[in-house]
């Protein structure tokens, strides 16, 4: 009877697609209805067009705007029409496959020791060191775009540390495996041997950290600790962060029965990497970085499959590669999948998400929508990859992709000297130059959100992507910006590249044309077009605000029967996205958050983000990449902990929001005096009264809060004067 059982789970597959097709249906319908109360709109826009002087050009700006606004819905719908989700059955790949499982690189890659600190990234890189895998099939790779020793250092006592820290989590099963999150949870535990365990593993763990941040923060490291490792021989006087060699070091050699832990088990390998930087080079930024791994790992392990985090992206479940494995693996399916993407999530969210950071209803629906039309983006973190389909190999149908080390015994049996004079070639400026990396293999040059634009050029050689989204237990968690203007900053780049790629010729109408499926190439365009819809939100939350102290109505009357649409319309796709987000585990208070956020974003990040794409294009500025610092001093803690807004810089973006708040406080107050001279403008001061309700956050940074997170007194007389100088221009 149990060979009989065994039999049956043979012939199972390793992983599950299941489709919301309630939720098609119910969409369809809410769909319908919402689209024909947008037609109606545009309808009464063409019908009723006013004469100059009841103004006529604010018009059909209105007319412009919500055709805008009824596109791109109609792009963001097509998204939840195909909601899919995916179920991996890990313990069906143990018991089919068992020692048979492939090995993995991973790749984590960090770029700045001052923005993104040393103890940082040595936790990401021990918790994937202790994944629940068999250790001689790992090998992790540090990138050091900073070219920092301090960085070097950090991982060489995280190579010392692991040694302890691997067993430690194996013998008593931890989660999460990154010690920092670890030990920061409330520790109760009734057995005395953990206890102790945890206690003493707990001290080296400070002491290691104290260590490193010690040296960090002097400036230089010891000639006793020099010492105690060939590779601190790389750095001289003449290395900076953009002029240096290009430096390997492999701190262990999992290959060697010598690389063993405190129990004697085997330890994976363990690489720093820092590719050269010259100053005349172009360098690409992580895309560069990821494509050195690629061809480094390729010399020293040449795994099929890899892994890239960023450095603040740590492992939070141990057991993420083999569930990652099953849909690699799956007998019928899985020599088509080229990448399995996580969604991005965090440890550091407040209850209410005041930054909306989770993004629950992208993650849930959006992401799954788009992965319902075999089109998963790849979001450039928390992603396993086919080496061979991220290396530029074109799916056909007699592929059947068996996932196994290509390693030959020759390189098995290079020493570790020769394995390192080897790869710094391969990342050396001068290797790429006549092929085809960042063209057709490896990640794409030439745009800020490379990782956008490499899923959507794997997906065009005819490979099939997978979006995993884990019930139970999230595979990566990372850090959230903490402050708003991180959090504009990192948007304002992501909108930036994702317009430069729609205005490129990978556009996924020309580009993905008949390679794609067109559900799928709306669902790009969904976050593609972030930038475009700056200018007609700008539009809407200024110019009915301005129409209102001239007494000029844009809407009809509340009384009329077009003003039915209008109403509907905006109740109708508000009620759907509150349901969506409390469906998603949001808070209300939450969803109201990713409304004052949304407006944020569209009103300052995305149009910065339009104007310097479009001058990008025009020859007159290039690309640039901004990292988001992680670190944050305690007083900013404390209030984002307390979920209040961080204005406390003087930004060109603060300029705008607090204008635009300042506006439409002044519009609201204006409105209401007019109210009993034109009863059509009741619509207008309900529009100007939502802006105001949504910015009640804003008000209290500009003329009540008396702590750093206000607004600068600049910003606020800036606000102030070019508020009331357009009132008044508005009224006389």
């Amino acid at each position: 009877m149990g060979r009989a059982g065994e039999g049956e789970e043979d012939g199972l597959p390793l992983f599950e697609t299941r489709v919301g097709k309630k939720s098609r249906v119910a969409y369809r319908i809410f769909g319908i209805t919402v689209f024909i109360g947008i037609c109606m709109i545009w309808v009464y826009r063409l019908t009723h067009i006013p004469t100059a002087e009841q103004g006529r050009w604010a018009w059909i700006g209105m007319f412009m705007a919500e055709l805008w606004f009824g596109f791109y819905w109609i792009i963001t719908l097509s998204v939840r029409l195909n909601v899919t989700y995916r179920y991996p059955f890990k313990h069906r790949l143990i018991t089919r496959y068992g020692d048979k499982l492939p090995a993995v690189d991973i790749f984590v890659c960090t770029a700045d020791p001052k923005i993104e600190p040393p103890t940082m990234v040595i936790n990401t890189v021990l918790s994937v060191m202790s994944y629940n895998y068999p250790p001689e099939k790992l090998s992790i790779y540090l990138s050091d775009d900073g070219g920092s020793e301090f960085t070097f250092y950090a991982l060489m006592e995280a190579s010392q540390f692991s040694k302890l820290w691997i067993p430690f989590c194996k013998k008593f099963r931890v989660e999460p495996r990154s010690p920092a999150a670890y030990f920061s949870q409330n520790f109760n535990q009734q057995n005395p041997k953990l206890a102790e365990e945890w206690l003493a593993t707990k001290k080296l763990y400070e002491d290691m950290k104290f260590r490193i941040e010690a040296a960090t923060e002097k400036g230089r490291l010891s000639k006793e600790v020099k010492d105690q490792h060939k590779g601190f021989l790389e750095w001289n006087s003449q290395v900076t962060k953009q002029d240096h060699q290009s430096i390997v070091q492999i701190l262990i050699d999992g290959r060697k029965p010598s690389a063993v832990d405190d129990d004697g088990h085997q330890l994976p390998t363990l690489v720093y990497l820092a590719r050269e930087k010259r100053p005349q080079c172009p360098h690409n930024f992580k895309a560069g970085s990821m494509n050195a791994l690629i061809r480094v790992s390729s010399e020293i392990s040449n795994a099929p499959i890899i892994l890239n985090l960023d450095c603040d992206m740590y492992s939070n479940d141990s057991d993420a590669i083999k569930e990652a494995l099953c849909f690699f693996m799956d007998e019928k399916h899985g020599h088509k999948t080229s990448y399995v993407q996580h969604p991005q999530s965090y440890n550091n969210i407040t209850k209410n998400d005041i930054y909306s950071n989770v993004a629950s209803t992208t993650n849930l629906i959006e992401l799954a929508g788009i992965d319902g039309y075999n089109a998963a983006l790849y979001c450039g973190t928390g992603c396993f990859h086919r080496r061979e389909s991220l290396c530029g190999l074109k799916y056909s149908e007699n592929y059947r992709g068996e996932l196994k080390n290509s390693v030959c015994d020759t390189k098995k049996d290079r020493t570790v000297h020769e394995l390192e004079q080897g790869s710094k070639i391969l990342a050396n400026c001068s290797y790429e130059k006549g092929t085809q990396w960042g063209k057709e293999m490896g990640l794409m040059y030439g745009c800020p959100v490379e990782d956008i634009i490499t899923g959507l050029t794997i997906q065009c050689r005819g490979w099939k992507p997978v979006y995993y989204y884990p019930e139970t237990r999230k595979a990566f968690l990372g850090i959230a910006p903490t402050t708003l203007d991180q959090a504009l900053v990192q948007h304002k780049r992501w909108s930036e590249g994702m317009f430069q790629i729609f205005l490129s010729k990978y556009c996924p109408f020309i580009y993905g044309h008949g390679k794609i499926k067109l559900g799928a190439q709306m669902g790009y365009c969904v976050y593609l077009l972030w930038a475009p819809c700056s200018f007609p939100t700008l539009y809407y939350v200024t110019i009915p605000s301005i129409c209102l102290l001239r007494g000029v109505a844009l809407f009809p009357e509340v009384s009329s029967l077009w003003f039915l649409p209008f109403a509907y319309v905006y109740l109708a796709r508000n009620a759907c996205s509150i349901a969506e987000s409390l469906t998603c585990g949001d808070t209300l208070k939450a969803w109201c958050n990713s409304q004052r956020i949304w407006l944020i974003r569209r009103t300052a990040s995305y149009t910065f983000a339009f104007i310097d794409t479009i001058t990008r294009q025009l020859g007159l500025s290039q690309t640039a990449f901004a990292i988001t610092a992680k670190v944050v001093d305690e007083d900013l803690s404390k209030r984002y902990e307390q979920e209040m807004l961080e204005f406390g810089s003087s930004s060109v973006m603060f300029d705008i929001i607090a204008t635009l708040a300042v506006l439409n406080l002044f519009s609201f107050v204006g409105g209401i005096v007019k109210f009993s001279l034109v009863r059509g403008l009741i619509p207008q001061i309900v529009l100007c009264w939502l802006v105001v309700v949504v910015n009640v956050p804003v008000y209290q940074a500009l003329f009540v809060r008396n702590d750093k997170g206000r607004f600068p007194f600049s910003v606020v007389v800036k606000s102030i004067v070019v508020a009331s100088l357009t009132c008044m221009m508005s009224v006389y």
